[in-house]
């Protein structure tokens, strides 16, 4: 079963005291990379997460949004005393010995850094892995899905453009024997028409071996065989149990090989046209795979 490497998938929930938000994103990528957005108070967990996730997915770009909102708490607003008392006496000694006026304010006190917090840190808590968890897998089977009904339709895109190049190549293989007979042909009338403006018969042995030249030059039966194979193992890729991005990436490559090579040995019109078809198609079969994990 196919899988797009291009997907998205949420989950949130909402309790008395705490909402946790997760939304998974993924794009293309040959390796896979996992890019985690998350509170400060919560990054220890990347490497959990990051686990989580690679047990899962292949390949692709994976990013990661993690929103966790606790309701606040009155001991998340504290006054830092030492900062605050800090602050007073440095304040105080200043007024001491340049002679200023000492008309230091609480309120005053309370806007310098470090004293406090307009918006306090929320803190990490050990329980909320156990709340973040089943969260991201739901988050992350929904990101499959999306990434699976993608590729089922990639699938069948693939499986209709590799029906196609079957197609092709059947039309070659029944025209390929006759390029050598039609060379044959040709080359013999070429010769008769020079050769009898001076009376110099043609003699059928030369004739037959610049013929065998050129069939063994323009023998493409290899590279139809080859071509045919692949095409075989493709569709078996496309039905196996997991994705098989890098399988039929490798593949295409060497199917783009055999046709060009056909496409070169061909020596034919009808061949050449054919081989122009198939390269569009197997170029659509690649900018589709770039997509499968």
């Amino acid at each position: 079963m196919l899988l797009s490497m291009t997907g998205f998938g949420e989950a949130r929930i909402q309790a008395q005291d705490l909402s946790i938000s997760i939304e998974l994103k993924s794009v293309n990528n040959r390796f896979l990379k996992v890019i985690i957005k998350s509170s400060e108070a919560y990054q220890r967990l990347d490497t959990e997460i990051d686990r989580m996730l690679r047990e899962t997915l292949k390949r692709g770009t994976i990013q990661v949004q993690i929103q966790v909102h606790r309701k606040p708490r009155p001991d998340d607003y504290q006054i830092n005393v030492t900062a605050l008392r800090t602050y007073h006496e440095q304040l105080r000694q200043l007024s001491t010995d340049e002679g200023l006026p000492s008309d230091i304010t609480l309120a005053t006190l309370l806007t310098l850094p470090g004293v406090a917090e307009e918006e306090p840190m929320r803190s990490y808590e050990e329980d909320h892995w156990d709340r973040i968890e089943p969260i991201l897998k739901d988050a992350l089977k929904r990101l499959q899905i999306m990434r699976a009904e993608e590729g089922t339709k990639m699938a069948q895109e693939l499986q209709s453009l590799n029906a196609f190049l079957h197609d092709r190549l059947k039309l070659i293989q029944a025209h390929a024997p006759e390029v050598a007979r039609e060379y044959h042909k040709r080359l013999h009338e070429k010769l008769q028409n020079v050769l009898s403006e001076y009376a110099i018969s043609l003699d059928a042995g030369t004739l037959v071996r610049e013929v065998a030249i050129f069939a063994d030059r323009s023998d493409i039966h290899e590279e139809i065989t080859r071509l045919g194979s692949h095409l075989e193992q493709f569709n078996v890729f496309l039905n196996e149990a997991e994705s098989t991005g890098r399988k039929l990436d490798f593949l295409i490559q060497e199917m783009n090989r055999e046709v060009n090579t056909i496409g070169s040995k061909g020596n034919d019109i009808l061949i050449t046209r054919h081989v122009v078809e198939m390269k569009g198609a197997i170029e659509k079969m690649r900018e589709l795979i770039q997509n499968v994990e």
